[in-house]
């Protein structure tokens, strides 16, 4: 039986997993912090813990166990039960409970159980495709140095003598100040171009996490993961677009075919999307071909029906 990553499945959805008569895993959520000192911006995260002394049963995750396993509740129990001897036998030899993404469990010399996170992944789900980000602090002193150095370049010739030619110095002026402006001017434009580049760059990457996380992970009901709240603020997208309001994805068409009708008798103008290249089958409250309108029913999903909706914008 995968109670590990049962564990870590239901660590996106809910702020506390019980394991019966052993203990619970809890999650905080951590606001996005600056250090200063290394100017790193890390995004909002779920911080995790354990505590022993919450461990009576709640039913969520032998209930979620027995729907992936297609078992009964009491068959998941009783196994759940004999692994739970097991690691308290291995904790009282001096072993250590190893759960790979979440963290390891051992015993103090207090024979209570403390708990090491691991740290490796981000549980909250509006956080995903962000990273750690480093970024160089702008200031007006890289400017002016630029200047100054291109200052130093420019061949201004000052001399007290007088010559034939004295219409010639002006032009001279003239240029190296033409010069300086472009110089300045070119800097300037490369410094934007690079920062235009990089913040693409970094948008395609938290697409592509996103996508990825959004379809590794395993739906059981319809209750998809969340995502950041979208501003309706955006350039309107081409009329070959659809938007779709995403109301689940599922791995067995069978459930969501029976989202279907059930939104439909709702009132919804429900959809099947189709199949993504991870093989799960996508259902939809309606579609848009607007991407304002889109954004528009998807926050009033969000805030009256279901937190979890997410957009979903296809070519």
């Amino acid at each position: 039986m995968r109670t590990e990553q049962y564990i870590e499945e239901l660590l996106y959805r809910y702020n506390c997993v019980v394991i019966p008569e052993f203990g619970a895993f809890l999650t905080q959520k951590k606001s996005a912090e600056l250090d200063e000192a290394t100017n790193t911006f890390t995004p909002p995260t779920k911080i995790v813990s354990f505590n022993q002394q919450v461990n009576s049963n709640d039913g969520l995750l032998i209930t979620y166990i027995a729907t992936a396993e297609k078992s009964t509740f009491e068959e998941v129990l009783e196994a759940l039960t004999k692994e739970v001897e097991h690691w308290k036998r291995m904790l009282k030899l001096g072993q250590r409970i190893k759960f790979a993404s979440v963290g390891e469990l051992f015993l103090n010399e207090d024979q209570k159980i403390q708990f090491i996170p691991a740290n490796q992944v981000n549980y909250l789900t509006t956080s995903f495709g962000l990273s750690t980000v480093v970024a160089s602090p702008v200031t007006r002193e890289v400017l002016k140095e630029e200047v100054v150095a291109l200052e130093e370049e420019v061949p201004f010739i000052i001399t007290p003598e007088k010559r034939k030619t004295t219409t010639f110095r002006p032009y001279l002026k003239y240029a190296a100040i033409a010069l300086l402006a472009i110089s300045t001017g070119l800097t300037g434009l490369r410094y934007y171009n690079t920062t235009v580049a990089i913040q693409e760059i970094a948008q395609q990457d938290a697409q592509e996490q996103i996508s990825r996380t959004i379809q590794e992970a395993t739906f059981f009901d319809t209750t998809p993961l969340e995502l950041p709240s979208l501003s309706l603020d955006i350039i309107a997208k081409p009329a070959t677009q659809e938007h779709y309001v995403i109301a689940g994805a599922f791995r067995v068409q069978k459930n969501a075919n029976r989202k279907i009708k059930e939104l439909k008798k709702q009132g919804y103008n429900a959809l099947y999307v189709g199949v993504n290249k991870y093989g799960l089958h996508q259902v939809a409250y309606a579609s848009f071909s607007d991407a304002n309108e889109g954004l528009k029913f998807l926050q009033k999903i969000k805030s009256g029906v279901s937190s979890d909706a997410w957009l979903l914008s296809v070519k």
